[in-house]
């Protein structure tokens, strides 16, 4: 059974720091790539970062370029996400989703598997 447990959200102030984590069960990270997507409140879902299953290619919407950076431990399984200089307009549900294949994109309609989301908010 395909799963994806996303973890690591919370409440952090504005210039903190937050790291998330994203457990994949059923599928190789040696086959698929892993995004991280995120949804404001009264906002479209939209592409945060991927990695990509062969040379671990990485991709960053420009929103985040520079202030997250995308990693994956194959051992584990996982994939984070590591979250600096967070900002008000960072607060999101975050989501991670694998995609067969190995090119890094967050298309959205491209990935096969969603996990339920973990909340980040960013306040004072």
């Amino acid at each position: 059974q395909v799963r994806l447990v996303e973890s690591g959200g919370g409440l952090v102030q504005p210039g903190g720091s937050l790291t998330l984590s994203c457990a994949v069960f059923g599928l190789s990270l040696y086959e698929y790539s892993i995004g991280w997507f995120r949804q404001a409140p009264g906002k479209e879902r939209e592409g945060v970062s991927c990695i990509s299953s062969s040379d671990g290619s990485t991709y960053y919407g420009d929103s985040v370029k520079g202030r997250f950076t995308i990693s994956r431990d194959n051992a584990k399984n996982s994939v984070y996400l590591q979250m600096n200089r967070l900002k008000s307009e960072d607060t999101a549900v975050y989501y991670c989703a694998a995609r067969k294949g190995d090119y890094p994109t967050t298309t959205q309609h491209t990935y096969d598997y969603w996990g339920q989301g973990t909340q980040v908010t960013v306040s004072s």
